[in-house]
């Protein structure tokens, strides 16, 4: 199933004539250094489900930044100094008819090579085995076909310049979904989930897809915030 969904994903990578995602790690360095990979540990039950699609969750780092700057455990994405990031992956999520599948089955850890493969898009260690246990290895036999997965989605999005779109006056969700969909074939807003925080300023956006791994109609929960929600970007920089 998933060699046949990766198939998929490179013949909707063709069709929307999209190679890499833009512009999304204004600057980024991979470590010329080997990585350091933390030991993270399962946090809930284990829940292995049959799975019917998935959620692509894209964090607004400068807004997620603004709280954790001065945060050791944060300083590859928020420091400034390996970089500075607009939107990145908080992980690709498996979904299921009842409950969301978790930490499925033992799978090898993830190593040092391929974390740094990923830190331009997800640019903490820690995070990518966070969710490579807890989504990937329901999924994959591998965190390698996981990644690889999870790349193939990241670079077919075509990024709208967010920054521009915070100095819009009244943005509405509905706007920043629509925004979204007409810069990608195949999107439509129905598509799109948002996560808006109780003060009004975006937090994530999160793309669901099928199980043939096509943009499809979000859930109500996933769908979030209404469209007619007023929303504020932080920018950051």
């Amino acid at each position: 199933m998933i060699r046949t969904a990766t198939a998929t994903l490179l013949v909707f990578l063709a069709l929307t004539g999209t190679e890499q995602a833009e512009a999304q790690a204004y600057q980024c360095r991979i470590p010329d250094a080997p990585v350091t990979i933390p030991d993270v540990q399962q946090e809930g039950p284990s829940r292995p489900k049959r799975v019917n699609g998935y959620t692509l969750a894209l964090s607004w780092s400068p807004e997620f930044c603004q709280a954790h700057e001065d945060d050791d455990r944060y300083w590859r994405q928020c420091s400034g100094q390996a970089g500075r990031f607009g939107f990145i992956v908080h992980g690709l999520w498996p979904e299921s008819d009842k409950g969301f599948p978790q930490y499925c089955a033992t799978r090898p850890k993830l190593d040092r090579k391929e974390a740094a493969r990923n830190l331009c898009m997800t640019p903490s260690t820690r995070l990518l085995a966070h969710e490579w246990l807890k989504h990937g290895t329901c999924m994959s036999r591998s965190p390698e076909t996981y990644f690889k997965i999870t790349r193939i989605l990241w670079n077919s999005l075509r990024w709208p310049d967010f920054d521009r779109l915070s100095r819009t006056d009244s943005l509405t969700a509905g706007e920043i979904r629509q925004i979204f969909a007409d810069a990608n074939p195949y999107w439509e807003p129905s598509h799109i989930g948002l996560v808006i925080d109780r003060k009004g300023w975006l937090e994530e956006m999160r793309l669901c897809y099928g199980m043939n791994f096509m943009p499809r109609k979000c859930s109500v929960r996933r769908y979030g915030a209404p469209d007619s929600t007023k929303v504020k970007i932080w920018r950051g920089l």
